[in-house]
């Protein structure tokens, strides 16, 4: 007979000094690494193209392309190597064309804001020897693939393989054989179904990377456990994957789900901004209700002071984009905000996702001490469902 019991953890703790005390001396006791700070492993970065030849572009009538970002543990010597550059992500920087395409279609002047941007990767840095879980990451609708290089970095550095394609044509704009692809107002249906399929599909390129495809991934992979970030359309994708995929071990969607669903057993953690102007009150309802609907361990983490980019790398590009960078209007109350300095929100939405995916990829369950504590009680919501299935004789 299955039986399932139910425990929620409201954790709002009152004493912020008392909640960091708990963690730190929590976090010490384990060994673990502080899922809050870099890891142990300097960060690579590499660009690759991939093509799904069972998919045909129909506005090109070629097999779909998807532009990657791969995100890894590189070897000690990394540390005293030059950092990437934004330019870097748009082939290395060795077509000054590109940007000013890049311009005159979205208004950004990358070479201007490379100046500033910063990252810690190093581009085509050696792989670090081991065996890694993957994880992919989804950008939003109308993003890219390093809009949250931020998160994909700080995985990477707790040993991690992170692969975030342009989901091409949902994309703000992709270069594919040096050739701008620019995102498809029509064709937000259509990349609903793409996608989930172009994960997969990346999942299935490396795996075959790591049985020889391309040998610096050469059996550096640890495909048994697998997990699935995203922002916006990307949660839903995130959401989707957990769905459509049976090799997903494990989510994190932020700022976004989908509204229909399968699957409710995979473990799941929801990051939610409370003053989401973009998805506004029903989009963070949904997100809520999956919580509540979730018969797996879910958790989620409310950022009362955070907007719909609070979780993304905007503030890079323009430090006054409002919806959780820099100012904006409350949707709660319509009152004026400054939303939760970009630092803080960087450092909570990572430890709580390295924390998480630290014990569902990789059995590292004494992070429970971390998960299980408000760590910013002025600013945070934290719950925690746990469904304890067992099969009675």
């Amino acid at each position: 007979m299955l039986q399932s019991r139910k425990y929620n953890r409201y954790i709002l703790l009152n004493s912020l000094g008392f909640a960091l005390l708990l963690s730190s001396i929590c976090l010490s006791e384990t060994g673990l690494p502080d899922p809050e700070k870099p890891g142990p492993y300097p960060v690579g970065v590499t660009t690759m193209l991939f093509e799904d030849y069972s998919r045909i572009d129909e506005k090109t009538g070629r097999p779909r392309p998807l532009l990657t970002e791969i995100w890894y543990p590189a070897t000690e010597d990394a540390k005293n190597l030059p950092k990437n550059r934004l330019t870097d992500f748009y082939l290395k920087g060795t077509k000054p064309g590109i940007f000013t395409l890049i311009k005159q279609a979205t208004e950004v002047d990358l070479i201007q804001v490379d100046q500033s941007f910063k990252n810690i990767s190093v581009r085509d840095a050696r792989i670090e020897d081991g065996r890694f879980p993957l994880i992919l990451f989804s950008h939003g609708n109308g993003g890219f693939r390093m809009q949250s290089a931020f998160w994909c970095e700080h995985m990477a550095s707790h040993g991690y393989v992170v692969m975030s394609p342009d989901h091409t044509r949902n994309c703000s704009l992709t270069v594919v054989d040096g050739k701008v692809i620019l995102y498809d107002k029509e064709g937000r249906e259509r990349s609903a179904i793409d996608r989930p399929k172009d994960l997969s599909f990346l999942i299935d390129a490396m795996e075959r990377m790591h049985h020889g495809a391309d040998s610096r991934f050469l059996g550096k992979i640890d495909l048994d456990h697998i997990g699935v970030a995203g922002h916006s359309f990307g949660g839903y994708t995130a959401a989707k994957m957990a769905d459509e995929d049976h090799r997903i071990d494990a989510i994190a969607p932020m700022a976004a789900v989908g509204h229909e669903r399968t699957n409710f057993h995979c473990p799941a953690m929801i990051l939610i901004a409370t003053e989401d102007s973009t998805i506004k009150t029903e989009g963070n309802h949904r997100l809520r209700q999956y919580y509540e609907e979730s018969l797996g361990p879910c958790y989620l983490v409310e950022f009362l002071n955070a907007g719909h980019y609070s979780f993304t790398e905007m503030f890079q590009f323009n430090p006054h984009f409002g919806d959780g960078v820099g100012t904006g209007k409350r949707i709660t109350n319509g009152e004026d905000i400054i939303y939760m300095p970009v630092e803080e929100a960087f450092r909570l939405t990572n430890g709580y996702t390295a924390a998480f995916f630290g014990k569902y990829l990789k059995g590292m369950n004494e992070y429970d001490r971390y998960l299980d504590v408000n760590h910013l009680p002025k600013e945070l919501i934290v719950k925690f469902n746990e469904f304890d299935l067992s099969h009675e004789e």
